[in-house]
């Protein structure tokens, strides 16, 4: 990684501290570490760029939509990048993992493409009030219909609607309903939409993990009768199914 002048490291310091930009206050910040700066070769897609040191940066925290591309180039505008990281810095393949924010912008570019409605949060972002950030900024632009929202296909999928469900397997999606039931068995809880458990749509979390939803205010036994939004990779295993890995992944809507 090329040497970072002072003035750089300044403005990443400061950037992490103040973070994603969101304008609901009174919220835990979102801590991350500075990265140092790099430059982009390319744009390979909407969360993919090379860089001109032979790297690859992915967009931490995202799912990006099919015209993110254009959308994440125009940001970017020929700047050098200002990286910093929530966990871990690179992925299993190797590539580099983080936030980054262009120039000397404020904004990181996850959260600037979230907002033009060009990408979507992902399932597992790593800390709570980064998450609550990011998906408030996702909301708005899933409530004006910008971007992807625009295309019906993209809202949110409805949890009794199966064939759907089953022509989106192996794929990411959001979808919501209403919890029916809150089920154990063995080492998972099932949190069931449907009374055919074999069938309908479940949301799968290792009871390990129990103690994780809790803290983050989301018992999953008291889910039932709930109303939910869930986001994550669809699976088949009888009925549709979508693995809850982490709390960020479920938002209770009412």
């Amino acid at each position: 990684m090329k040497r970072r002048p002072r003035r750089n490291l300044a403005i990443v310091a400061a950037t992490a501290a103040a973070l994603l930009r969101c304008d609901a206050v009174a919220q835990e910040r979102c801590q991350l570490a500075p990265l140092g700066t790099v430059n982009v070769a390319a744009v390979r897609d909407g969360r993919t760029l090379m860089l001109d040191d032979g790297r690859e940066l992915r967009l931490a925290a995202i799912e990006a939509g099919a015209d993110g591309r254009g959308a994440l180039q125009s940001l970017i505008a020929g700047r050098p990048l200002r990286l910093a990281r929530l966990g871990a810095e690179t992925d299993r393949y190797g590539r580099l993992v983080a936030f980054a924010f262009a120039g000397e912008a404020e904004q990181s570019l996850q959260a600037a493409l979230l907002e033009q409605g060009q990408a979507r949060v992902s399932a597992r972002i790593g800390a709570k009030a980064c998450a609550d950030a990011l998906l408030t900024t996702e909301r708005a632009a899933r409530a004006a219909g910008r971007g992807l929202w625009a295309d019906p296909n993209f809202a949110p999928l409805q949890a009794e609607n199966l064939t759907r469900l089953r022509a989106e397997k192996g794929h990411f999606a959001l979808v919501e309903g209403k919890v029916l039931s809150v089920r154990e068995s063995g080492a998972t809880i099932y949190v069931n939409f449907g009374r055919r458990w074999t069938r309908d749509f479940t949301v799968t979390i290792l009871k390990r993990q129990q103690r994780t939803f809790a803290a983050a205010g989301l018992e999953p036994k008291r889910l039932e009768g709930r109303r939910i939004r869930v986001r994550g990779w669809i699976e088949q295993r009888g009925g549709p199914i979508v693995a809850a890995e982490a709390p960020e992944q479920i938002e209770v809507i009412d």
